[in-house]
């Protein structure tokens, strides 16, 4: 859910914004030429995701970012890397033990 979540544009620039602290959806709506509506569905969206979470203060609606589903992520990121990283090693030691083969046959 949160790679869902962070596939959109917008909601990754809110995220951004919020990595400065704590806003309004106001605030957050601002930047993007988007009805306050869709702005509220990007929210519901991050809110799903575990990436946001929304507190009253009377009226107003604060958002906050959530770190842990991103450090989460990026951990299974980095292992995942790790391992592609290995395989391109490999493949990239194929290759060039070809092309010295190809260099011997060809005079």
């Amino acid at each position: 859910m949160v790679f869902s979540a962070l596939s959109d544009p917008i909601r990754r620039g809110i995220l951004e914004r919020l990595a400065q602290g704590e806003t309004n959806v106001s605030t957050l709506a601002a930047p993007y030429e988007v009805s306050q509506p869709a702005v509220s569905k990007h929210l519901r969206v991050l809110e799903r995701a575990g990436l946001i979470v929304r507190t009253r203060q009377g009226r107003e609606h604060r958002i906050r970012v959530n770190p842990v589903p991103l450090e989460e992520t990026r951990g299974w990121i980095g292992h995942y890397a790790w391992l592609w990283k290995r395989q391109f090693d490999a493949v990239d030691a194929y290759l060039n033990k070809q092309k010295s083969r190809q260099r011997k046959v060809m005079p």
